[in-house]
């Protein structure tokens, strides 16, 4: 029977080994004012970032319901495509993305200040 040998990159190895070395991780201390400004930051970020997640629940959410209201969109063809189709399929996307680059550029704003 073969022996097992454990596989890994040097960069793993490495690691591994550094770990031994150095013993356990610690987390820096920042100095008072330093935590009190980062504790500032998440706050806000979070606020905002809430804002941002209760948009994209409203938009992905009411996709269904604006196809449950307007039932009018399936007979309504662009090339051929029902509109309820590209409603679902094409209109999340953009706005997606829209609203992830709204919300980065809140948040780099917060870290600015």
């Amino acid at each position: 029977m073969a022996k097992r040998v454990a596989v890994m990159s040097p960069q793993t190895r490495l690691a591994h080994s550094r770990r031994r070395l150095r013993g356990r991780w610690r987390m820096p201390r920042l100095d008072p004012d330093d935590a009190e400004r980062a504790q500032r930051n998440y706050r806000m970020q979070r606020r905002r970032g809430i804002a941002s997640l209760v948009l994209i629940f409203a938009m992905l959410l009411g996709l269904p319901l604006l196809l449950r209201v307007a039932p009018w969109l399936t007979e309504l063809r662009v090339w051929a495509i029902p509109v309820s189709w590209l409603v679902l399929a094409v209109l999340p996307y953009p706005l997606m993305s829209w609203l992830a680059a709204w919300q980065l550029r809140r948040a780099e704003r917060i870290e600015d200040r």
